[in-house]
């Protein structure tokens, strides 16, 4: 059991598609508590592990986890790439029910918040008007001047 004092170890899987990020904005967001890591403010955290999913259909998250766990990960992130990609990941509900039910773990969607032309994009699409999406971006949706920060 996590006490308040203990630091917080997770793991972060990114798209595929993002393969060559160097994660710039997830550890700035890390870094600062931002987005979807806001919820470790005031914590201490450490990564423990981060690689993508190996592309469609996620071949890594079935393996991935595996490793950040036996790094010690309490929580799993779903990186924001997967939210604001075109199209977004079909799979990210599935994933997050996926490596929870297998690994007993925690698993947040998102990661940095999400940059306001992709906002600005994805509003026009109408793509997370569903109820779903609206809870999958909430961690990492914050305000425009966060999400132009992040441009």
């Amino acid at each position: 059991m996590l006490h308040l004092s203990d630091p917080i170890r997770l793991g972060i899987i990114i798209c595929d598609r993002y393969r060559t990020c160097a994660g710039g904005k997830c550890l700035r967001a890390l870094r600062n508590r931002e987005g979807a890591f806001e919820r470790y403010r005031g914590r201490e955290v450490e990564l423990v592990g981060f690689a993508t999913c190996n592309g469609c259909p996620g071949g890594n998250v079935e393996y991935v986890p595996a490793e950040m766990v036996k790094n010690g990960a309490d929580v799993i992130h779903l990186a924001t790439g997967m939210v604001v990609g075109y199209p977004p990941c079909p799979r990210i509900s599935y994933f997050s029910r996926f490596i929870t039910e297998k690994y007993g773990i925690e698993v947040v969607v998102g990661t940095h918040p999400i940059p306001e032309n992709y906002h600005t994009t994805h509003r026009n699409l109408r793509t997370w008007e569903t109820e779903r999406w609206k809870e999958l971006i909430a961690p990492t949706l914050t305000d425009e001047e966060t999400r132009c920060a992040y441009d």
